[in-house]
């Protein structure tokens, strides 16, 4: 049950929503600076997701046992609240707006991301911020072909899908997915279903706003003088802007209206009023030019045709010593990926709200330096982009990942962008499919990725649907529609929008565009390269060998103080991982010494019977015998009358210390101590019955 208490909490923020979502509680506010932001040309929104971990009843790690930066998780969260309501705000509202979200408990089974995506919408809509809402958001599930509407923790486990889809009254608004190569029409019937639940919400809105809404607050406006418009127009044909921003080279285009701007500000350098302003004008400029002759000539700035994909290109082995990589380019968006594998010890670690999740064993990880687009600017670590951009391409390879048991290792990809002109982060899906492959893990199928744009008139019906935006159609368009996936189906969505929603049969052409243009990628582009991964691993990978063993016998194999596991990895070099349930990893770059370790473990959980013959090693010598390890727990004793058939004077005239010896276990007594014999005719298989085996040590 959805409940929201209004008024009761946080009074003098502008809007405020106390959500209660079973046992989920999430506070939800929304506020506005008095006045504009001075010297910006955008609208400043903030969105936060504040995890609390004494919502779940933990105390946080580290030294100072709070909570520290946003977690991953939180930083998706807050973006695909952001997605939806930014484009519902006025488009020269510049006041500064915060939506903050704090998470105070958590019931697994009612998400609190959903009810803080309800909640920031609500507490929005309440207040006296200028919003043109209401919108509602919906999670959906599939089990067995049958959608699940915001499924429970349990049902999201066994799900086919996770989609998220956000709405106004008529459209939809966002789209983000994950899935298990979901065909494209039920994806399709998916996103519409929520669609159908979000009017039951907004109803919903509709009543609180109705019963406790605010007046929307006045606010000045920063939009660019029509004065100002039309003067450019004087200095500035829009012939002249089309040749300016029409053209396939990047910097051209960017020297082109540099080289306007120019002017501009030398034409307008005693209208001070004006150029505060100035760079907005010339931007709506550029947009409405381009937007015009897309929609209505549909030429695009590259002169491609309206379903033409720009230049395409596939590398692999690009870095010598690297376990995997791969290099995917499409005209001037470049990613170099490189893949690394690992023990699964090594997996990334996860503190969280999510008491399921405690570990990632895939991690992708997107990187966009100043570089990539000509610019220079210190590195500061990845932004909210680049971690989204990243999230996104891990999401589209996850369903074609084989199991941990099929192959035992932690896998990260990283995407480095060498070239930007839209779309890198489906370009990094593709390059991660190459290094995938070229680093051999057996993934179940390959994965590209494409964005559409679109443009659109002033009707519903009028538009135009773009395939493989680039960057300036990205800037100047209305939608970025990018979609992940195999040749079965759909494995990613991600939609963001800035008008006020999108039609069916937007949403239908959009998702048949891109499947098109992705089975031309893999077919034509990425198949010729590699078409299935490599059936060994580098020889620089470490190579990973599972056993199982009884769970009973994991304290035998660590030892008192991990000096047994210890010691074996000291002997071999090897890494070594037990799982409570027995499950052994060995991971090393050397096979010889990965079968050592094996065969030691292996002689540490094997019961030691008479009659076995054995090999071992002479630890120490006395003067009744000799002591023979023959396993690192387990010693056993040679008597001086057992060393040989005939007579033994001193133990040292038949072993030495550090001899390896086989030996015959003739008795174990009920102290548990291992007598054995290394005398001839003890070892030797009695007439009519098979030799008995000898069990390396």
């Amino acid at each position: 049950m959805l409940t929201v208490d209004v008024g009761r909490v946080a009074a003098q923020a502008n809007g405020a929503a106390f959500m209660h979502y079973g046992d989920t509680t999430v506070l939800s506010t929304a506020t506005a600076s008095d006045k504009p932001r001075d010297g910006i040309d955008f609208f400043p929104l903030s969105v936060e997701f504040e995890e609390k971990l004494y919502s779940v009843g933990k105390i946080p790690g580290g030294f100072n046992r709070r909570e520290g930066k946003a977690s991953e998780n939180a930083i998706l969260t807050a973006r695909v609240i952001d997605r939806p309501m930014r484009p519902l705000f006025p488009k020269d509202y510049r006041n500064d707006v915060t939506l903050n979200n704090l998470v105070l408990s958590v019931d697994p089974d009612c998400s609190p991301e959903y009810t803080a995506m309800l909640g920031s919408a609500i507490a929005t809509c309440i207040s006296d911020i200028p919003f043109d809402g209401p919108c509602a958001t919906t999670q959906i599930g599939m089990i067995d072909g049958e959608f699940i509407i915001n499924p429970t923790n349990a049902q999201k486990q066994a799900s086919d899908m996770a989609l998220t889809v956000a709405s106004t009254r008529e459209k939809v608004i966002m789209i983000e997915a994950g899935a298990k190569e979901v065909p494209e029409q039920v994806m399709i019937e998916a996103i519409f279903k929520a669609h159908e639940v979000n009017q039951e919400i907004i109803r919903f809105i509709d009543g609180i706003v109705a019963e406790c809404g605010k007046e929307k607050h006045a606010y000045e406006s920063c939009a660019v003088p029509e004065e100002l418009f039309a003067a450019i127009k004087e200095i500035v044909t829009p012939q002249e802007m089309e040749e300016a921003v029409f053209t396939d080279e990047k910097q051209k285009r960017e020297a082109n209206i540099k080289a306007i701007t120019e002017r501009l500000e030398e034409a307008f350098a005693e209208k001070e009023e004006w150029l505060p302003v100035l760079s907005e004008a010339i931007y709506q400029y550029q947009k409405k030019t381009v937007r015009k002759m897309i929609l209505k000539d549909h030429r695009r700035p590259d002169g491609r045709g309206i379903t033409e994909i720009r230049p395409l290109a596939a590398e692999i082995d690009l870095l010598p010593r690297v376990h995997g990589s791969g290099m995917f380019t499409r005209g001037q968006t470049q990613i170099l990926n490189i893949c690394t594998l690992a023990p699964l010890s090594e997996a990334q670690r996860l503190d969280g709200l999510d008491e399921n999740e405690t570990s990632k064993r895939y991690m992708h990880h997107y990187n966009f330096p100043s570089y990539s687009v000509g610019e220079t600017k210190p590195s500061r670590g990845p932004g909210r982009r680049e971690i989204g951009h990243g999230a996104l391409a891990e999401r589209a390879l996850l369903p074609v990942l084989p199991s941990e048991e099929e192959f035992p290792y932690a896998i990260r990809t990283v995407s480095e962008t060498m070239e930007s002109n839209g779309s890198t982060s489906q370009a990094s899906i593709c390059a991660s499919t190459l290094s995938l492959m070229a680093a051999g893990v057996p993934i179940k199928a390959p994965v590209a990725g494409i964005s559409c744009g679109l443009v659109t008139g002033d009707t519903d019906d009028d538009y135009i649907v773009l395939t493989d935006i680039q960057g300036l159609e990205d800037f100047f368009g209305d939608m970025d529609f990018k979609v992940g996936g195999t040749h079965k189906g759909i494995t990613s969505i991600q939609m963001d929008i800035k008008i006020h929603g999108l039609t069916r049969p937007i949403i239908e052409e959009a998702i048949a565009k891109t499947r098109e243009a992705r089975l031309y990628i893999l077919d034509e582009v990425m198949a010729p390269v590699i078409s299935e991964p490599r059936r060994e691993v580098s020889q620089y990978a470490p190579k990973i060998i599972q056993i199982s063993i009884d769970p009973q016998k994991i304290g035998d194999v660590v030892g008192k103080q991990g000096k047994v596991i210890n010691k074996i990895i000291e002997q071999t070099g090897v890494k070594i991982d037990i799982e409570e349930d027995g499950s052994v990893s060995v991971c090393g770059t050397d096979k010889e010494m990965i079968d050592k370790a094996i065969q030691i473990i292996r002689s540490i959980v094997t019961d030691i019977e008479p009659g076995q013959v054995l090999t071992g090693t002479v630890v120490r010598i006395m003067n009744f015998g000799a002591f023979v390890e023959l396993s690192p727990n387990k010693d056993g004793m040679v008597h001086i009358s057992k060393l040989s058939d005939k007579r033994v004077a001193k133990v040292e005239d038949v072993v030495n210390i550090g001899d390896q010896v086989t030996v015959k276990v003739m008795e174990i007594d009920k102290m548990g101590r291992i007598n054995l014999s290394m005398k001839p005719a003890d070892l030797a298989p009695r007439a009519g019955r098979k030799p008995e085996r000898v069990d390396p040590v």
